[in-house]
């Protein structure tokens, strides 16, 4: 990934990122919209990092970052080392797809973190965005950082009323004492099939196969994820009610990101 340095900045051309497509979809929850002199501005956090990123046409900004955390978070977190020009070119074999890449190509698949991920999609369930960010928010604010799960597995539902996250504060419980404990690992769901990984995540309270999906596509970056929600269902049953095409396969889940954003535009 090729980059230049300004003022204490590092700057980057990428003709296929769109920073509100890719960080305002529902994929992350720690990221909000600010104002600014340029086109579009975020500041969030992955792994407790702060940053502050701008984008202006192709030109994207990492704000008051430094060669040596761009190299070893950033281009990682943002997937900046994959074509996604390829990747659209491939999908766009499918006359949908195409339509859907053409409609929301600056999508990127974040590689997040598994265990903020696991959190953040329990919380999700039957809520809204705004909700979700704002229990994130005050998970946060009270210990400082995203707990761990070690943190996270001392409390109880009545300890998190805090959160005012309702019936997935027994989730998120349960949730932090199988990962602390080691009877859910990453290195094992990520080295195992989907079906496999699926499976063991669904072992945790209050995680169906969607939540399941999200964080595999999301938390693990298993591509050949697909999380079905009624979206989903939706473009399964018009345009795919025998399956998807072969252009999508071992991609199925940045497919699935083209065709969400595109679909639920439509209407």
């Amino acid at each position: 990934m090729k980059y230049t340095i300004n003022n204490n900045n590092i700057e980057i051309i990428c003709p296929d990122f769109s920073l509100d497509e890719t960080l305002d979809c529902g994929q992350a929850f720690r990221w909000e919209k600010t104002g600014s002199e340029f086109d579009v501005t975020y500041k969030g956090f992955f792994l407790d990092k702060y940053l502050e990123i701008s984008q202006s046409g192709e030109r994207i900004i990492f704000h008051n970052t430094t060669p040596e955390e761009f190299e070893n978070v950033w281009i990682e977190y943002f997937d900046l080392n994959t074509d996604y020009g390829k990747i659209k070119e491939q999908l766009s074999e499918d006359e949908t797809l195409k339509k859907a890449c053409g409609f929301a190509g600056g999508i990127r698949l974040l590689k997040q973190d598994f265990w903020e991920t696991l959190i953040s999609f329990i919380i999700s369930q039957n809520n809204n965005i705004p909700r979700i960010k704002g229990i994130i928010s005050r998970l946060c604010e009270n210990y400082g950082h995203f707990p761990t799960a070690s943190e996270l597995s001392a409390e109880t539902p009545e300890s998190l009323s805090f959160l005012r996250a309702g019936f997935r504060a027994k989730y998120i419980v349960d949730a932090a004492l199988k990962i602390s404990s080691g009877e859910i690992q990453y290195e094992n769901i990520k080295n195992i099939s989907l079906h496999d990984a699926e499976k063991m995540l669904m072992n945790i309270k209050g995680v169906g196969p969607k939540v399941a999906e999200c964080v595999l596509l999301f938390g693990v970056h298993k591509t050949d994820a697909f999380p079905i929600d009624v979206w989903m269902k939706r473009v399964m049953e018009n345009y795919y009610p025998d399956g998807l095409p072969e252009c999508t396969k071992g991609i199925e889940g940045i497919a699935q990101q083209y065709l969400f954003h595109y679909i639920r535009n439509l209407d």
